[in-house]
């Protein structure tokens, strides 16, 4: 596939009207929408191997050989290697969520319930509110994942004027990095605690409450309606396992050994999905959208495959490769994206966007500096809000509030 550098959208001349949700279905292969057990279960299987695998070479690394030296790089050899197929577990428990790994919906929540789980991640709360995301990809108002500031909280944020953000650089490297480390390391809990990043109407289906109460581990959260109660509570409960499980083993073996095997990569799994949903989502390449011209069509073309290399296609089952046909089509199965991608390339041409042309590190650092904010292109259309450069703001630290800026009449977050 060719690369698409992060330039001028590009434009055929066809109305993006012209296009539905079912001219791109009838040009995908239907057998691209069949979940197959034994496919599955292959993969399940091959990651729970390596996992199981590593952890045990890793503790009969950790008795048998003396240098202090050679052992520190041969354990931060296993958390990296652990995270990411920690990751490609968490991955498979998102399929669950989408139920595109297994036919049956029902072996699809028992399967994603224990993945996440043993992960931290309450699998039924996160797949509601998961569910949102999907429903208003892109929407300045209603999406959930890396809602960015407008103009004008952006420079509330940084305390300054409006008018002198065009003129901003980047932040001065070391501090970027800071930051970004937070972002990467933070993120993942922080969305989970306190819904950071998402949009003013996404609080669906109640009102929102207090920071501490906007969080998927607390079933009467206003991101849940009554009826989700009993689904946040099973949640609860195996997350509420895995913490057992994790403070029995720590009397039996020690706190350190189980930070080596388990809560070290964990920490890499926060900073993989954080990266990977981040870099799916941000690029000056494709717009966010205004409520007066988000169509769910929209939302979903402006999302971006990316190229992860090997590790991408082996360890995280190609959903950074093939993105925007998994929020086109969520059911579709991940081993199934890339024919089912390669079917619709052909029908909406330069609607498709990818960047295929960085490294995982420089699209990282790139897309952090170059997607800060947001503003309406001259001449542009209207709705539509572009990526801009400049400095990041001071991290969050508590749940955002919403509110009015009265000199502009818009409903904006900060």
């Amino acid at each position: 596939m060719s690369s698409i550098r992060a330039t001028e959208p590009m434009d055929d001349g066809i109305s993006e009207n012209d296009l539905t949700i079912n001219d791109l279905r009838k040009a995908i292969p239907d057998h691209c929408f069949s979940p197959f057990y034994l496919v599955a279960l292959s993969y399940l299987l091959r990651d729970i191997s390596g996992i199981v695998m590593l952890a045990t070479l890793a503790v009969l690394m950790s008795s048998r050989i003396s240098n202090i030296y050679l052992c520190a790089i041969l354990w931060c050899l296993y958390e990296l290697l652990q995270g990411l197929f920690a990751t490609g577990l968490w991955i498979l428990g998102h399929e669950c969520g989408h139920g595109a790994l297994f036919p049956s919906q029902r072996i699809n929540d028992i399967v994603g319930w224990c993945l996440h789980s043993i992960l931290f991640t309450p699998y039924f709360a996160w797949k509601l509110t998961h569910r949102r995301h999907h429903s208003y990809a892109n929407h300045m108002e209603k999406d959930n994942h890396y809602v960015p500031y407008r103009r004008e909280v952006y420079a509330a944020k940084l305390r300054i004027d409006r008018d002198q953000l065009d003129h901003l650089s980047s932040d001065a490297p070391g501090i970027a990095m800071a930051r970004l480390f937070v972002q990467q390391l933070f993120g993942w809990p922080c969305y989970l605690l306190f819904y950071v990043t998402s949009g003013p109407e996404s609080m669906h289906p109640r009102k929102p409450g207090k920071w501490w109460q906007n969080n998927h581990f607390n079933p009467t959260s206003p991101l849940f309606s009554p009826e989700e109660f009993s689904s946040c509570v099973i949640s609860d409960i195996g997350i509420g396992i895995t913490a057992t499980g994790l403070w029995l083993l720590c009397k039996l073996f020690g706190f350190k050994t189980i930070a080596l095997l388990y809560l070290f990569p964990w920490l890499c799994v926060n900073h993989w999905i954080v990266a990977v949903t981040y870099l799916q989502h941000n690029h000056p390449l494709v717009p966010r959208y205004e409520q007066s011209s988000w169509t769910f069509m929209k939302g979903a073309l402006a999302t971006i495959d990316r190229d992860f290399g090997w590790v991408g296609r082996f360890f995280f089952h190609n959903v950074v490769d093939f993105h925007v046909v998994h929020h086109l089509f969520p059911q579709i199965p991940f081993y199934h994206a890339e024919e089912a991608t390669y079917a619709m390339i052909p029908i909406l041409k330069s609607r498709y966007k990818a960047d295929k042309s960085s490294s995982f590190l420089r699209s990282l650092w790139r897309t952090f500096s170059d997607c800060q904010w947001v503003k309406p292109r001259e001449g542009g259309n209207d709705g539509e809000l572009w990526f801009q450069k400049g400095p990041s703001p001071r991290p969050e630290v508590v749940m955002r509030r919403w509110r009015y800026i009265a000199s502009m009449g818009d409903t904006v977050w900060m």
